[in-house]
């Protein structure tokens, strides 16, 4: 039976998984409330492919993402897929075997959700920084020579992030990780100031609104950003909407 669905409605099994949980799709797009739906991303793929086995690794990768992003960040916010399906799908196309890309794309992204989500002792809170670039840049910044060329989801990257979540893991276990002590509510921030939900949505809402998100992932043909301290832009924001400072 399932070998007679379409595409489309294989994508359609991708937003079925997020409502399960019913969770709010919010879109950091400032002209829009909710995330693109995942069937409408398939259109997308499948009017730039027609490669039906591609196309089924591609929905198979991002089911395993989608469900790792829920197990381990079940208070993420915004849920912008958009650039990582573009991006998976673009990389897919010129890699030399485009399954196996997928494949290795995929458990590289669960296994970094799963190192740094509630289930580890990291225990980040959201994927916003991964997702819409501010790692991305801040990595790009410290040698922009060899790295600007580099795709926000590259494997270099993703490469780069496991590495340093494992870092982070040992940092923590030696008692040393004087960044990432945990917040009142038991999540790590590495940040001066608050993230607790209402400040993450106003922090990131307005950088949206004015144009200073590094990955504008709800757009399709993003345009990644790296050579901006959207760090600094942060800890400044957070004194002009009075985000209080971490606890």
């Amino acid at each position: 039976m399932k070998q007679n669905l379409t595409p489309i409605h294989n994508f359609s099994i991708l937003d079925e998984i997020i409502a399960e949980q019913s969770i709010n799709q919010l879109s950091l797009n400032p002209k829009k409330t909710l995330a693109t739906s995942f069937v409408e991303l398939g259109s997308l793929v499948t009017a730039k492919t027609n490669d039906i086995q591609l196309i089924t690794f591609l929905q198979n990768s991002l089911e395993r993402v989608i469900s790792a992003c829920l197990d381990n960040f079940p208070e993420n916010i915004f849920w912008d897929f958009d650039f990582l399906v573009s991006s998976m799908l673009r990389q897919a196309l010129v890699a030399d075997d485009a399954v196996e890309f997928l494949k290795c794309f995929g458990n590289k992204i669960v296994s970094l959700l799963e190192l740094c989500g509630v289930k580890t002792k990291i225990r980040f809170r959201y994927v916003h920084d991964f997702m819409y670039g501010f790692e991305w840049a801040r990595w790009v910044q410290k040698e922009p020579e060899t790295r600007a060329n580099e795709e926000p989801f590259s494997l270099n990257f993703l490469d780069y992030l496991l590495a340093k979540a494992e870092e982070i893991l040992q940092l923590i276990c030696q008692e040393k990780a004087n960044h990432y002590k945990l917040c009142d509510k038991g999540y790590r921030n590495p940040y001066c100031f608050s993230r607790e939900p209402e400040d993450e949505h106003r922090m990131l809402s307005y950088l949206a609104v004015n144009q200073l998100i590094p990955v504008t992932a709800w757009n399709w043909n993003a345009q990644p950003v790296w050579n901006k301290p959207f760090q600094q832009l942060r800890e400044e924001l957070s004194l002009k909407l009075n985000i209080p400072n971490k606890n």
